[in-house]
C-alpha cells in the first residue's frame, strides 16, 4: 500500500497539454491509415494502367473518346473514357469497372483478378471503337449487345419487361381486391336493386 502511494507521488500531475498532444497523435495516425489505403488503391489502378498499357498505346491519339487518367481524391479511379471507370472495391482488393447510364451505374466487371478487368476494359474499348465508327458510317445500331456483368460475382440486372409483367401483375391483382371490397360494402344496396350477390 505504501508503495502504490509512492508510485502515485512519483507520477506528475495531469496535465492538458499532454492529453492534447495524445489526442493530436492518435487523430495523426487514422489520418495516415487512411491516406495508406487511399495509396494502395491507387496503386493497384497504376498496376492496372500499367496491364492495358499496350492496349492504350494502340488507341489512336487523335480520338478524344478515351480519356485515360488516374483520377485523385477519396476514391481513387482509373477513367477509361466519361462514363466508364475502374475503382476499387469496398474491400479494396476487386477491381470494379462500372459504367454510367441514364438508368444509373452499370457494373460490367468485377474481380480480384487483374487480368480478368484488364480483359474486360480492352473488350470495352473494342466495342466504343467500333461504335463510334459505325456511328460516322451511319448505321445507328449499338455494337454493345448488353450491359449485364461480363466478369465477376455481380448479378445481371433482370429485364424491363419482366418488371413490366410483374407490375401489371400487382395492378390486376390491386383492382379484384378493390373489386371485391366494394361489392362486399355495397352488397345490400345491390340486394334492394334486385342484382344477385
Amino acid at each position: 500500500m505504501n508503495e502504490a502511494r509512492d508510485n502515485s507521488l512519483l507520477q506528475p500531475p495531469r496535465r492538458l497539454s499532454d492529453a492534447i498532444r495524445q489526442a493530436k497523435n492518435a487523430a495523426a495516425d487514422r489520418d495516415d491509415v487512411v491516406v495508406d489505403m487511399r495509396e494502395a488503391s491507387r496503386t493497384r489502378l497504376e498496376l492496372l494502367a500499367a496491364e492495358l498499357e499496350s492496349v492504350i498505346a494502340e488507341v489512336p491519339a487523335e480520338d478524344p473518346l478515351f480519356d485515360f487518367a488516374i483520377s485523385s481524391g477519396l476514391q481513387p479511379r482509373l477513367w477509361i473514357d466519361a462514363i466508364a471507370h475502374v475503382a476499387m472495391g469496398r474491400d479494396r482488393r476487386a477491381y470494379r469497372f462500372v459504367r454510367d447510364t441514364r438508368l444509373g451505374r452499370t457494373v460490367l466487371a468485377e474481380s480480384h483478378d487483374i487480368k480478368q478487368v484488364a480483359d474486360a476494359v480492352t473488350r470495352y474499348i473494342a466495342e466504343r471503337i467500333v461504335e463510334r465508327e459505325r456511328l460516322i458510317a451511319g448505321s445507328p445500331e449499338p455494337v454493345m449487345k448488353s450491359e449485364a456483368p461480363a466478369v465477376g460475382d455481380a448479378a445481371p440486372a433482370s429485364g424491363a419487361g419482366r418488371d413490366l409483367l410483374k407490375a401489371a401483375g400487382y395492378l390486376g391483382f390491386g383492382a379484384a381486391v378493390a373489386a371485391a371490397i366494394l361489392l362486399w360494402m355495397f352488397r345490400e344496396k345491390l340486394a334492394a336493386l334486385g342484382l344477385p350477390f
